[in-house]
């Protein structure tokens, strides 16, 4: 999982203590410093990796908004004011995201969680457009946007394409491993498919051109909910 290491600069004593108890609230987050002042900020910056600050703009001897523009390669930044005037200019600084006081731990909550996805997003390894696996003692290899379908055997695997059926001793959990591509769907405990090949749903069946793979019950209505997300199949 991935940890954000996070600042909290303020100089109202209540509001560090509100905000450090929702940083200890939420799992991915690490305080490693409270501040009184952006002056005080300012030295931890010099010692102290950071990727958040939590970053009040009202503030003796330089304000959040001046400190933030005499940084250069500045950490994400979530303000946390009582003046919503400031609210333009910390987005003109590409701030993450603007609380203003008092705030609800749903609010907190939703703001983080956005800065968690851009961590997400930049760490993610790139996408591969193909895998390799083992049948008949050589190495296939095999595109990904070609898969129609997978089918878990017990330690055997099928991957469908349009022409061809692979059949691998591996598990359906590391051939998962290897697609990182949003649109492969696991239907069934035994199903993955790839929802740019569908071609119709009906019950609990999905047509993928002349394949056929179940969906199960209990995993039904997350299943569509994927297809429609990704827009790969329409109302």
């Amino acid at each position: 999982m991935i940890r954000i290491k996070c600042v909290i600069t303020d100089d109202e004593p209540m509001a560090r203590k509100g905000i450090k108890g929702y940083v200890e609230k939420v799992d991915f987050l690490e305080l490693v410093g409270v501040c009184e002042d952006a002056v005080s900020l300012n030295s931890l910056l010099r010692e102290q990796p950071v990727d958040l600050l939590f970053l009040d703009i009202e503030m003796p001897y330089i304000n959040g908004l001046e400190l933030l523009q005499s940084i250069t390669n500045p950490p994400k930044v979530i303000f946390t004011t009582a003046y919503e005037q400031y609210a333009i200019k910390g987005f003109e600084l590409e701030a993450v995201d603007y609380l203003l006081k008092p705030i609800s731990f749903e609010r907190f909550l939703k703001s983080v969680n956005r800065v968690y996805d851009l961590f997400r997003q930049t760490s993610a390894p790139a996408a591969s457009d193909h895998l390799f696996i083992k049948t008949d003692d050589k190495l296939v290899k095999i595109s990904i946007n070609d898969i129609v379908y997978i089918e878990a055997m017990e330690n055997y695997i099928n991957i469908y394409t349009a022409q061809t059926r692979y059949i691998t001793h591996t598990t359906l959990k590391s051939v998962l491993e290897c697609i990182t591509d949003p649109g492969f769907i696991q239907t069934h405990k035994s199903f993955v498919i790839n929802a740019a090949k569908i071609t119709s749903i009906e019950g609990n069946l999905i047509e993928l051109g002349k394949h056929q793979v179940p969906v199960s019950r209990s995993m039904k209505d997350a299943v569509l909910e994927k297809i429609l997300k990704n827009k790969l199949l329409k109302k």
